[in-house]
């Protein structure tokens, strides 16, 4: 055996189906279209969401929904992730360079400090918006608020 009679395996190959090319191929005539519409013609192209003249969808059924474009999206940060940063880098400030750094929000990003969690340490904490009961649990240890 060399590289002059390797052959595929049997039945791994199939001939290719040559259309239109004559009533004794079994493929001539209509070379596989169908009689007339749109789809026998030569040069047709199938429009995305085209159902034949028929009313699409998209345009069948209602708009819905409503965009604010004057919503104010914020990274939420929860009290117990503050706790944290607190403990591990014996912080008594954090305010938004502080989160950059440990990653968890972009210089960009607008932040919100939530409530959820338990908070012990006495912090400064500066962000752009805060939840009542995050404030009142900085405020119930001791802690302050700067709203930026």
């Amino acid at each position: 055996m060399d590289l002059s009679n390797l052959k595929p395996a049997e039945g791994s190959t199939k001939t290719r189906k040559r259309i239109g090319r004559g009533p004794g191929s079994g493929l001539g005539g209509t070379s596989t279209r169908g009689h007339k519409g749109a789809k026998s013609r030569s040069g047709y192209k199938n429009k995305i969401g085209f159902e034949g003249g028929q009313m699409p969808i998209q345009r069948r059924l209602p708009k819905f929904g409503f965009k604010n474009i004057n919503r104010v999206e914020y990274k939420a940060i929860n009290i117990d992730t503050l706790q944290q940063m607190a403990e591990a880098k014996q912080l008594t400030k954090i305010g938004i360079d502080e989160l950059v750094k440990a990653g968890f929000v972009s210089s960009s990003q607008l932040v919100k400090i939530l409530g959820n969690g338990s908070l012990t340490a006495k912090l400064e904490v500066e962000a752009h918006a805060f939840s009542k009961s995050a404030e009142a649990a900085i405020q119930a240890v001791g802690g302050t608020v700067v709203k930026l």
